[in-house]
């Protein structure tokens, strides 16, 4: 079930995806076309085959400028990237996780792949693992964290991601 949600001037500015206990609220702060039902849904299916059943989540698209202000805020780096996780983990009563946020930038996304549905698909579900506390900074955490990926994305890459930018990885904010 989805419900718009507006701001102070009743724009709508997301909408609230819920399923049972799981709530995905959706950010769309940017211009291109984003399949915003289906990947709440996907962020739902990860989640419960990672065993969270009842939680929070948001997930936020962005421009290029929001993007980049976010990276050199919080990761020290100039310029856009493709995902940012925000991990928060946090008990929201009802045995609910508030788990976090997951910012994606389609516009940078599309340098990395040609077919950018698969690419936000690959890309929602790699930040949703890192808010799970999954990594890729050793060989085997990453071959771990890329077979879930797969698994949950149906979008396959090497262990250096080649394919999908290889010198383009996601980053978690911890």
């Amino acid at each position: 079930m989805t419900a718009a949600v507006s701001d102070d001037g009743g724009k709508p500015t997301g909408f609230e995806f819920v399923d049972g206990s799981a709530t995905v609220l959706v950010s769309n702060r940017q211009d291109g076309p984003v399949d915003e039902d289906a990947l709440a849904g996907l962020a739902v299916t990860t989640l419960r085959g990672e065993g969270v059943e009842a939680f929070e989540l948001s997930v936020s698209f962005v421009g290029p400028d929001e993007m980049s202000a976010l990276h050199e805020t919080y990761m020290g780096e100039p310029g856009p990237t493709d995902v940012l996780s925000f991990p928060l983990d946090d008990d929201g009563g009802d045995d609910q996780r508030l788990l976090g946020d997951v910012v994606i930038c389609p516009a940078y996304a599309a340098s990395n792949n040609d077919d950018l549905a698969a690419e936000l698909r690959l890309l929602l579900v790699h930040g949703v693992l890192h808010l799970l506390g999954h990594d890729h900074e050793e060989d085997a955490e990453r071959a771990e964290m890329w077979s879930r990926q797969e698994r949950y994305s149906g979008v396959s890459v090497d262990a250096a991601g080649v394919g999908r930018g290889a010198n383009e990885r996601p980053e978690v904010v911890r």
